[in-house]
């Protein structure tokens, strides 16, 4: 009789496990119950009454939405750059694929100064742009700018093996069938793509949410008009306001939980149609 023995994916799971847990908890879990517990100590009325001024209604807005639409932009540039980098071989392609890196690297307050000396009024850019009417810096535009430029690694970081792992023998059948490339790449590619493409943009979102350096030096951090969330956060501490404080970051805790676990709602809805992995 052949006895059946049981293999160990994980040597010393029971150590591994422990260490796993022992660390989310004391550099995740803590802070965050620390936050909720300090948060609780808020009423109701001092809460509602926080969250309807219009200066922090005006930066949640401004940190939400300019959030949004820097991780949408990101999701489909960054798609663009990682099948270049992936499909196709020139000169200079590992150059630019270190390059998409540079924002990790980079001190966020380093990039802010970077950003500023190419947008300002009498930056590199941005001094052409004056004469159209187009103010990137100290604008809610710069603040969309700085977001895109700290995000767009993660877009095209997690797009970028799934491109590598494609079925390129799916996409022969298919143009062998008499697919057009539009059609191949809309029905065959693109699906397989999807689940990638929504955690780049997680990803993207998540950063952006939580940006502060570069933003604030391309900004202006202009009360109603170009001041973000983190910054108001740091403003009401300075004040010595912290239930202030405290309620716009239970706010934007909330929010940032929402919309991470709606977009992963999505993700499951997609992997049980397709079948494939998110």
């Amino acid at each position: 009789m052949i006895r059946s023995t049981q293999v160990r994916r994980l040597p010393g799971f029971g150590l591994t496990s422990g260490l796993t847990l022992f660390y989310v908890t004391l550099m995740i879990l803590m802070p965050i119950a620390a936050l909720l517990l300090k948060a609780s100590s808020i009423s109701m009325v001092e809460l509602t009454e926080t969250l309807r001024t219009p200066r922090v209604q005006a930066s949640l807005r401004l940190t939400i939405g300019a959030s949004l639409l820097a991780a949408a932009i990101n999701t489909v540039f960054g798609f663009i750059a990682a099948w270049t980098l992936v499909r196709y071989r020139f000169l200079g392609r590992r150059l630019i694929d270190s390059l998409v890196d540079l924002p990790f690297a980079m001190p966020t307050a380093v990039s802010g100064i970077a950003l500023m000396a190419i947008y300002a009024p009498t930056g590199l850019v941005g001094k052409h742009l004056i004469p159209f009417g187009i103010k990137t810096a100290i604008s809610p535009l710069g603040v969309l700018i700085a977001l895109i430029f700290i995000g767009f690694p993660f877009a095209v970081r997690t797009l970028q093996p799934a491109i590598e792992e494609l079925d390129l023998e799916a996409e022969q059948a298919s143009a062998s069938l008499g697919a057009s490339r539009l059609q191949t790449f809309l029905r065959v590619t693109l699906p397989s793509l999807i689940p990638a493409a929504l955690t780049g943009f997680t990803l993207a979102l998540a950063r952006a949410l939580g940006e502060y350096g570069s933003v604030i030096f391309i900004a202006g951090n202009l009360p109603m008009r170009t001041e973000i969330a983190s910054l108001l956060i740091v403003s009401r501490l300075d004040e010595n306001d912290v239930v202030g404080a405290c309620a716009i970051a239970v706010v934007m805790l909330s929010a940032t939980f929402g919309l991470l676990l709606l977009i992963q709602t999505i993700g499951w809805w997609i992997q049980r149609k397709t079948g494939r992995n998110t």
